[in-house]
């Protein structure tokens, strides 16, 4: 029987739903998206995040843990960054909608 990797993943501080309004989440260009999961398991396991075919962030850490990381874009768009946490014998993926504004929305 396999436990989950991936207990929970925050995004600017909230729990991460794909469902929720994208506007929760929303950041203004150079202010930053703060990440963080929450992991289960036990024994040695690799976090990677990734962006568009590039690895943002590879850590190791020890199972149970926590992983925490900022992330700013210069540029307004949406992207989808994928949180991969790999160990001995199981590999958990989640994609995070990450949506920047060029300005932010004045009254």
């Amino acid at each position: 029987m396999s436990t989950k990797l991936i207990k929970m993943v925050k995004l600017n501080n909230l729990e991460y739903n794909p469902n929720r309004d994208p506007q929760v989440y929303r950041r203004v260009v150079g202010h930053p998206f703060r990440i963080q999961a929450f992991l289960g398991g036990s024994g040695k396991a690799t976090i990677t995040l990734s962006c568009e075919g590039k690895t943002l962030k590879e850590s190791t850490l020890e199972l149970p843990g926590n992983f925490s990381y900022e992330l700013t874009f210069k540029d307004a768009g949406v992207r989808i960054v994928t949180l991969t946490v790999k160990n001995d014998n199981q590999s958990e993926s989640r994609d995070l909608l990450l949506d920047t504004e060029a300005h932010a929305k004045v009254g």
